[in-house]
């Protein structure tokens, strides 16, 4: 894997975020990147802070979604290992030099200037908005990588369109292979993202 198709993903692995996680990873494999992600592989024998700082150090591109940031309930924590890689991404390309300085970060949110509150350093830093819709996830993230690596993509629409897709073959397929619902809910990512290239290789 390439240090300039690697993006790196730092995002809630939570229940609630798998409607958009997984049309972020489509569009990235779709344009012909690596996406690069802590549960890719399960491995406990690895510390999850070495594996995040390793893919950090191989990807020029890091999409930090801050969206879940705030606590949900009272008497719960901010949610800080997001900013906390974000910081990570952040530092590397400022202080490791050498191909290290090419890196680039993509800041998600679902609402603009929401998290600004808690994180005032980045008060002034462009924030793509997708407001929780999985549809804007893609056009956040095609448009971004479209211009930081002058691609010439295809539309967001198409992207979305041929994520809807191949969701739908995946879960013919899988059920066939004797893959309940939950089952096909709770595949691990870097099972998902496998089914995702094979597609892909086809369509």
């Amino acid at each position: 894997m390439a240090f300039e198709t690697n993006v790196f993903i730092n995002c809630p692995f939570d229940d609630d975020y798998l409607p958009l996680l997984r049309p972020l990873l489509f569009c990235i494999l779709d344009l012909g990147f690596e996406p690069r992600i802590a549960l890719e592989t399960l491995n406990s024998a690895e510390p999850r802070i070495t594996k995040i700082m390793r893919m950090i150090q191989e990807s020029q591109f890091g999409i930090h979604d801050l969206s879940r940031l705030r606590a949900q309930a009272p008497g719960e924590f901010y949610r800080m290992n997001m900013p906390f890689e974000l910081g990570l991404d952040v530092g590397c390309r400022e202080f490791a030099g050498g191909v290290w300085a090419s890196k680039k970060c993509l800041i998600l949110e679902a609402e603009r200037y929401r998290f600004q509150a808690a994180i005032s350093d980045l008060s002034n830093s462009d924030i793509a908005v997708h407001g929780n819709e999985p549809a804007d996830v893609v056009t956040e993230v095609r448009n971004w990588l479209n211009a930081q690596a002058d691609l010439n993509a295809v539309g967001p629409a198409r992207i979305w369109g041929r994520f809807t897709d191949f969701m739908a073959a995946n879960y013919d397929k899988m059920t066939a292979n004797g893959f309940s619902d939950r089952d096909i809910v709770k595949l691990p990512i870097g099972e998902l993202i496998t089914h995702m290239k094979l597609w892909l290789t086809t369509n």
